[in-house]
């Protein structure tokens, strides 16, 4: 806790600590039980109650160095966990831990640490989820004002990702790796040790829009004319009338001489190391307009061999799909309208829909959930707002009289 200081005014005694002086103590002593920051000489200091110890730790007792200076508190935090005493904690987490008496080369570790990965990490693996954040790693380690630690390296690197993304973890897991190679396998100084700290991923998601008809047939209406524009007109017929994922679109086969549409994609279940989703086969949830239901005929189109628009590699179709759809003003249109509703349009939303008109014609959450290839668990745990639009509709009935 921070010795208050008080002052005599007007016979009252007046609190002098500022709100962020109240601030840092407090989240010390909740992250580090036992442990006190108070001012020293100016200076910010950490003292251990049980060890009677106290140390500087190189910030001045100023606001604006009260978030580095509680960064480094953790990290001297968990090299005493770890073993290290108060004195050499403060002194790695400072970057003042011994020199190596040899030069580091940064681009030799990362060339033993992909060797020492060996074929567990794929080539492609290597170059998407390991090479971006050693690069900037490289960059600022041969900078004027280099890193003199794993802490403030990993700080530099990561700025370069938004906070909470998959992408960002991925990468801060990438470099915790690397230096707990350079400190365990290659005997560089404790203070590259990133001190076990990952990045977790926001686990807050967006909220998928349905298309509705009118929209889907707004889109369609508003594509240009030409072959290309047809392909990819034919594959936004399919999305919205058969709820399918982008992926889907170049795993469509039928069966019983043209009578049946099956999506033969094999998506990885979600928790279920090795297992994937079944073939299925698809059932069509017809897409309205003023004159009632419109036949596309999308089964004979698929079983005569119609042909799709270039999806890209295996994988990328949905990045195919959203390219080509972001270059269509009416589809910006659309996703404007989805934004005023807080939420996201996307290529799913044709899947969306499917799920939403569903549920609106009073279908039964286990047939849609089938129909969709879903467990129904799963099913519910994405889609069961749309099962409202049921719950809308009984209120309405009790309410006529």
């Amino acid at each position: 806790m921070i010795c208050a200081k008080y002052v005599r005014k007007m016979g009252k005694r007046t609190n002098q600590v500022s709100d962020w002086e109240t601030s840092l103590a407090k989240s010390v002593s909740r992250i580090c039980k036992g442990w006190t920051v108070r001012e020293d000489r100016g200076t910010i200091a950490l003292s251990i109650r049980s060890l009677k110890q106290k140390k500087a730790i190189g910030f001045k007792w100023d606001e604006k160095y009260s978030d580095e200076a509680l960064a480094r508190i953790k990290n001297i935090f968990i090299l005493v966990e770890k073993g290290e005493s108060f004195k050499e904690a403060v002194k790695i987490a400072k970057g003042k831990a011994p020199k190596l008496t040899h030069q580091y080369n940064w681009q030799d570790l990362i060339n033993d640490y992909r060797e020492h990965k060996g074929t567990r990490v794929k080539e492609e693996t290597w170059r998407k989820k390991y090479i971006p954040v050693f690069t900037y790693a490289l960059k600022a380690l041969n900078s004027r004002n280099a890193p003199t630690n794993g802490p403030d390296l990993c700080d530099v690197c990561l700025k370069n990702w938004t906070k909470g993304t998959r992408q960002r973890q991925i990468m801060s897991q990438s470099l915790k790796g690397l230096l707990e190679y350079a400190v365990w396998r290659k005997n560089y100084p404790h203070c590259w040790l990133p001190l076990g700290l990952v990045e977790s991923v926001t686990t807050e998601k967006r909220t998928g829009y349905p298309l509705t008809d009118s929209q889907i047939l707004r889109l369609i209406e508003s594509l240009p004319n030409g072959p290309i524009h047809d392909r990819w007109k034919f594959a936004i017929q399919l999305m919205g009338v058969y709820g399918l994922r982008p992926e889907g679109l170049r795993h469509l086969v039928t069966r019983n001489g043209g009578r049946e549409l099956w999506c033969m994609y094999r998506k990885s279940k979600g928790g279920s190391k090795g297992q994937k989703t079944d073939p299925r086969r698809l059932y069509p949830l017809l897409v309205y307009g003023d004159d009632g239901p419109i036949e596309w005929d999308l089964l004979e189109r698929v079983h005569k061999g119609e042909e799709m628009p270039s999806l890209g590699k295996e994988g990328k179709a949905s990045h195919a799909i959203k390219t080509y759809l972001n270059r269509r003003p009416m589809w910006n249109t659309i996703k404007e309208e989805a934004k005023k509703e807080r939420q996201s349009c996307t290529p799913y939303s044709f899947r969306h829909r499917f799920s939403a008109e569903g549920h609106a014609r009073g279908g039964v959450s286990k047939v849609i959930a089938d129909g969709m290839g879903h467990v129904l668990d799963t099913h519910l745990s994405s889609y069961a707002r749309f099962t409202t639009k049921n719950m809308e509709q009984s209120f309405d009935d009790m309410n006529k009289s």
